[in-house]
């Protein structure tokens, strides 16, 4: 049995390209899936300048002319305040901290307890730290 060069040539050139749309479409998003794994979405750095990046606020950041601060936290049921318990300034599971305690003090935000617990700077009254927001 001989093989038809000339036919199969005639063949090759009659035959139209085509492109399966499907294999294309997946390795697309195989691809587009890859590439949004991958990289990397920061802001730009709020208030440190160090080119971080996180998107996240500084707790020390108070270059804003407000007095007190709104801290959010999702179920938030009790504030303490240097071991006084501040829970009925709590407002629509936020609560209300004063610059100074942001900048000086020391505010720790347990998720998992729902709870505040402040350290006020020195000289700080406990009852000015935090306030019920508006």
């Amino acid at each position: 049995m001989a093989i038809d060069i000339k036919r199969h040539k005639e063949k090759m050139n009659q035959d139209q390209p085509e492109i399966k749309l499907v294999p294309f479409i997946d390795i697309l998003f195989t691809l587009l899936i890859f590439l949004v794994v991958t990289s990397t979405f920061g802001a730009a750095a709020t208030g440190d300048d160090t080119g971080t990046g996180t998107g996240k606020p500084n707790m020390t950041d108070t270059t804003g002319d407000a007095e007190y601060y709104l801290i959010p936290v999702a179920g938030l049921q009790k504030v303490t305040v240097n071991g006084i318990d501040m829970s009925s300034e709590i407002s629509g599971n936020a609560i209300g901290v004063h610059a100074r305690v942001l900048d000086q003090g020391d505010v720790q935000i347990k998720t998992s307890e729902h709870a505040i617990i402040i350290q006020t700077p020195a000289g700080m009254n406990p009852y000015e730290a935090v306030h019920k927001p508006e």
